[in-house]
């Protein structure tokens, strides 16, 4: 357990004694419509600040540090297996480049429109994908964990949390992701069948199942919506915030990759819409939003058009950056029953906007504030500890529940 989730734990805990002096917000509570939300959701596993991502290792501590859903990007083997990882693209997240057995699989691909080199999942069967071991694709992280861990299949992930369901006594689910639809589709591996294969198996193929499916693309999430009852969510992208705080759609993440194969008109932007949340409720239960669409950013002091070094420490980043009231984008899906979990939450000084202090926490706060019903964390313990803390505020029982660990259900009244 981290020092801060500690500390946030023990504030908790000394606070519990004033709990019946906190007003119940039920107002709050109605939002609140899925799994005793706000989730957390573990990003890559909830733990890749600290281990190498989509690994049943990390997974497992992303579980330990509180994580209520892991999530397992899946792309295809060779011979049609479902793996977890970020993308198709195996180099920066693998030592497959370290190992001479495979350099001559080293290609350029063009993926999603974009040629793209390295060595592709596609290429490989499981068989050989379980020679490769992950590696921190984040350079500013630990290193220390690099070629120790194996590289799991989608099945195993499952296993996995069912047997931590088992041992903690709650509910952990999977939220995952179907990395390039169309890409897999042209290839010949589509993904969407053989996910469903894999979660009926595992006996969760239903609407009751602690399982999500989450997609940039809008295409195979409507075939899901005919093939299956499990809630779905639409991800939604943008390059870039711009000075102002108004998002930068550059391709290629302008728009989903389904839109430009088939020539449709229109922009991720176009999705967050009241019209576009519309649409999005005839084929999917919530959004996944980039964070900014909620609550952006803009830059302290703007020179040359570009954020100025207002910190002083010789680089531009989040910290020049002040925080802007949030937009209407949540209250807008909520009136449409639509969940919002947005991502990604990061805890490292250069990713916090300067309004936050540098406190990752008060990151957190400000969007279960704002009411989401979940996000997405790379430090599930930090995500957690901030929940604690606003779940003190706004519903002090449950907190309590949570506290000491047990299997606990909110009064949505």
């Amino acid at each position: 357990m981290t020092s801060l989730r500690r500390t946030c734990l023990a504030l908790l805990g000394a606070s519990l004694l004033l709990a019946s002096a906190v007003a119940p917000a039920h107002e709050e509570k109605a939002r609140r419509r899925a799994d005793n939300a706000p989730l957390v959701i573990g990003h890559r596993g909830g733990a890749n600040g600290y281990l190498p991502e989509h690994t049943l290792e990390t997974y497992a501590l992303g579980i330990t540090l509180g994580a209520d859903y892991i999530e397992p990007d899946v792309v295809a083997t060779k011979d049609g297996f479902l793996i977890a990882r970020h993308e198709p693209n195996l180099i920066d997240t693998t030592n497959v480049k370290e190992l001479p057995q495979f350099a001559e699989r080293r290609r350029t691909v063009v993926l999603d429109g974009v040629p793209t080199d390295g060595f592709f999942a596609s290429d490989f069967t499981l068989a050989e994908i379980k020679q490769l071991r992950a590696v921190q694709s984040f350079p500013e992280r630990g290193q220390d964990f690099d070629g120790k861990f194996q590289i799991p299949t989608l099945a195993e992930v499952i296993e996995l949390a069912k047997r931590k369901s088992r041992e903690e006594g709650r509910r952990i689910g999977i939220y995952v992701e179907t990395k390039h639809p169309t890409y897999h589709q042209a290839i010949g591996l589509p993904l969407e069948d053989r996910l469903l294969q894999v979660l009926t198996a595992a006996g969760w193929n239903s609407r009751n199942s602690p399982v999500f499916i989450q997609s940039f693309e809008t295409a195979n999430l409507r075939y899901l919506n005919t093939r299956t009852s499990i809630r779905l969510i639409q991800l939604i992208d943008a390059n870039d915030v711009k000075p102002d705080g108004s998002l930068d759609l550059t391709k290629p993440y302008d728009k989903p990759y389904d839109w430009v194969v088939s020539n449709r008109a229109g922009l991720f932007s176009d999705l967050v819409t009241p019209r576009g949340l519309q649409e999005i409720r005839g084929y999917a239960d919530g959004i996944g939003p980039w964070k900014p669409y909620l609550i952006s950013s803009a830059c302290k002091k703007i020179e040359a058009g570009a954020c100025a070094d207002v910190s002083g420490d010789g680089v531009v980043d989040e910290r020049d950056r002040v925080l802007l009231p949030p937009t209407n984008v949540i209250a807008n899906a909520h009136k449409l029953g639509l969940l919002v979990h947005p991502y990604t939450f990061r805890s490292e000084q250069k990713r916090l906007t300067g309004s936050f202090g540098g406190n990752p926490v008060n990151e957190y706060l400000a969007f279960y504030e704002a009411g989401v019903d979940g996000l997405f964390s790379d430090f599930a313990d930090t995500a957690v500890a901030a929940r604690a803390l606003f779940l003190l505020k706004h519903d002090p029982d449950y907190a309590r529940c949570l506290l000491n660990a047990r299997k606990c259900e909110r009064n949505n009244d």
